[in-house]
C-alpha cells in the first residue's frame, strides 16, 4: 500500500469536498479520490461547443446550505450567486403565467386565472414555509439510527420536538406534506390547473412519479426549502455555472490541506476483521485508511463497490432493491437567439427568458408523461424545464448567443423491450426539442449545437445509477433515518470505519451539501469518542 491516510473520500462530487474539508480543519489527513478528469461530480462546468459553457448536470442554486457557505468561504474563491428575475414562466396553449417577483405580484397573474387562488396564495406560502423551515433545521441534523440504543430514541424525541411545538394547522399541513400526493395537497389549495401545475411541477422534478403519487408531496416541499442571498425559497444561477461551487470547494479542501487525487477510479473497498482498511484504485493501487467515507450512491457502493461478503445479509438483500431511477433526461443547446414563445412573442431578451420555463400545463400532463413512461420508455408530451443562464451571465456564450439547460421528465431508467438508450437518444432529443418547437417556433432553428445526457448517460459519466441525480428515489420509504435504509441512516454503514457522505444519505439529493457536513460530523464524534476510550484502557 501507498502512505496511509486519516481518511479517503470516494468521490469528489459537492458533498465529498464538504465532507473533506471539515476534516481536514480538524486535523485529519484527508485524500479525495475522484474518477473524472475534472473536481464536482454532478456539479460541474463544461464546454460543450467552441465557446459555449454550461452547467453539464445540475443546473440552478437554491438548497446550498448557508452555513456551508460560511464556513468554506466560498465567496472568498468566487462563488457568486445571482437571483433569477422572475422564478418560473408557464407558456400555456393561449396564455402564459408568471410566478416570482413578490407574493403580489403573482397573485395578479393568479387572478387572471382565478380570484380565488390568488387570495389562497399568501396562505398557500405561509403553509409551506412554517413546514420548510422544520426541512431546514432537520437538513443538518443526523437522523437517529433506528433501533440501536438509547441514543438513538433521544435523538427521535429531540428531532420531534420542534413540530410538536407547532400549532395545530401546521402539524396537519405537515403530516399532508410528508405523505399525501402533490395533487392532494394542491387541490386543496387551488382550483385553476395552470396555478396547481406552477407549483406541482416541484413534486416530479427528478421524482419518477406521477402528482397523484401519495408522498409527491414531499419532493415538491424538498425543491422549496433552499435560500438564495439571504432570501428563503429563492433560486438563482452561479455565475460561470455550477461547477463555480464546486472550484470553490476543491480550493478550501486545498486550503485546507485536502489531496485531491484526479483520474483515481476506486474498484473495491478493501476490509480486514469487519473494518476498512482502506480502498484498491482501478490501477491496481492501494491506499490505506482507517475511514473512508462514500460520497457515490448506496447502490453503487453496496453493489459494486463493496464485497457482497462483507456486509450482513439483510443489509445486502435490501441494497439490492434500493430504488434508482429519477427518470431524468438533461440536455444542454448552444443558441443563435433566444427562444420566440408564441404567447410572449419577441427575442430581445425579457425577464421571462431568465425565468425557469416550465413546460407542463396541467398536473394531468404530468400524470400522463409518467404513464407514457412506464409504457413505452419516454413521454409523448414530456415535460420540460429549461433555464437559460447567459440572461444573467454573459460569460457563458459569444457575444449575442447564448445557453440553455432542459431538465427533462419522464425518461424511464431501463427501456421496456430491452431496448438501449444509446439507440434512442437522438430521437428522444428531438422529440424534447419539438416540445419546446410547439411554444417557441424558432428553438429549432436557433441551435447551433447540443450535449445529450440520457439516463444511462448520467449513469457512464456520473456514476449516478438508473441516471438517479439524487443517488436514490425520494420516496417515503427512502428518507431521513431510513435513507438509504433503516439503521445506516446516520451516515455510518455495516463495516466499521465506513461511512456515506452522498445524497443517499438524509436529506438527499440536490446540491445542499448538507450529508457532507453531517457524515464529517459523525466520523469526527467517532474519532473523539474512539480516542478517549484509548485513554481509559
Amino acid at each position: 500500500m501507498t502512505k496511509s491516510y486519516d481518511a479517503v473520500i470516494i468521490g469528489g462530487g459537492h458533498n465529498g469536498l464538504v465532507c473533506a474539508f471539515y476534516l481536514a480543519r480538524a486535523g485529519l489527513k484527508v485524500r479525495i479520490l475522484e474518477s473524472r478528469t475534472v473536481v464536482g461530480g454532478a456539479c460541474v462546468t463544461e464546454e460543450f461547443a467552441p465557446g459555449f459553457r454550461n452547467s453539464t448536470a445540475s443546473y440552478t442554486v437554491s438548497l446550498l446550505r448557508p452555513k456551508i457557505i460560511a464556513d468554506m468561504r466560498l465567496g472568498d474563491h468566487g462563488f457568486r450567486v445571482i437571483e433569477r428575475p422572475v422564478a418560473n414562466f408557464l407558456p400555456l396553449a393561449n396564455d402564459y403565467l408568471k410566478l416570482g417577483g413578490g407574493t403580489a405580484r403573482t397573485q395578479a397573474e393568479f387572478a387572471r386565472f382565478s380570484p380565488r387562488d390568488a387570495a389562497a396564495l399568501p396562505a398557500y406560502e405561509a403553509a409551506l414555509e412554517r413546514v420548510a423551515a422544520l426541512l431546514r433545521d432537520l437538513s443538518l441534523r443526523t437522523p437517529p439510527n433506528a433501533g440501536v440504543g438509547l441514543r438513538a430514541l433521544v435523538t427521535a424525541a429531540a428531532q420531534g420536538r420542534p413540530l410538536l411545538r407547532l400549532d395545530l394547522a401546521t402539524q396537519r399541513d405537515a403530516l399532508a406534506l410528508f405523505t399525501r400526493s402533490a395533487r392532494d395537497v394542491l387541490d386543496g389549495w387551488f382550483e385553476s390547473d395552470a396555478v396547481k401545475a406552477a407549483f406541482g411541477f416541484d413534486s416530479i422534478v427528478g421524482n419518477y412519479a406521477s402528482p397523484d403519487t401519495p408522498g409527491s408531496a414531499y419532493v415538491l416541499l424538498h425543491h422549496v426549502f433552499g435560500e438564495v442571498n439571504g432570501k428563503k425559497g429563492q433560486w438563482g444561477h452561479s455565475v460561470g455555472g455550477m461547477g463555480t461551487i464546486t472550484q470553490a470547494m476543491a480550493a478550501a479542501c486545498t486550503a485546507a490541506g485536502v489531496e485531491i487525487s484526479l483520474e483515481s477510479p476506486v474498484e473495491k473497498l478493501l476490509v480486514g476483521g469487519g473494518r476498512v482498511t482502506g480502498v484498491r484504485l482501478a490501477s491496481g493501487l492501494e491506499i490505506a485508511a482507517g475511514t473512508v467515507a462514500a460520497n457515490v450512491g448506496p447502490a453503487l457502493l453496496f453493489r459494486q463497490l463493496v464485497d457482497a461478503a462483507d456486509l450482513p445479509d439483510d443489509f445486502r438483500r435490501r441494497m439490492a432493491t434500493y430504488r434508482t431511477g429519477s427518470g431524468s433526461f438533461r440536455m444542454n443547446v448552444a443558441l443563435s437567439e433566444l427562444p420566440d414563445f408564441a404567447v410572449l412573442p419577441g427575442t430581445a431578451q425579457a425577464e421571462h427568458h431568465g425565468a425557469g420555463i416550465v413546460i407542463s400545463p396541467s398536473l394531468d400532463y404530468m400524470d400522463r408523461a409518467f404513464t407514457d413512461a412506464r409504457r413505452d420508455g419516454w413521454s409523448a408530451q414530456p415535460v420540460v424545464e429549461m433555464t437559460i443562464p447567459s440572461t444573467v451571465d454573459d460569460s457563458l456564450a459569444p457575444p449575442g448567443a447564448h445557453v440553455a439547460s432542459l431538465f427533462c421528465q419522464h425518461f424511464a431508467p431501463t427501456l421496456p423491450g430491452g431496448r438501449s438508450w444509446d439507440d434512442v437518444r437522438e430521437a428522444a432529443a428531438d422529440h424534447i426539442i419539438d416540445t419546446v418547437t410547439a411554444h417557441a417556433p424558432n428553438f429549432r432553428n436557433a441551435i447551433i449545437a447540443r450535449q445529450i445526457h440520457a439516463p444511462l448517460d448520467l449513469e457512464r459519466k456520473f456514476g449516478l445509477v438508473g441516471g438517479d441525480i439524487f443517488h436514490g428515489r425520494m420516496s417515503l420509504d427512502q428518507l431521513w433515518a431510513a435513507r438509504p435504509v433503516l439503521g445506516a441512516g446516520d451516515y455510518r454503514a455495516p463495516i466499521a470505519g465506513l461511512y456515506m457522505c452522498g445524497s443517499g444519505s438524509h436529506p438527499g439529493g440536490g446540491v445542499t451539501g448538507a450529508p457532507g457536513h453531517n457524515a464529517a460530523r459523525e466520523m469526527l464524534r467517532d474519532r473523539a469518542l474512539a480516542r478517549r476510550w484509548w485513554r481509559r484502557r
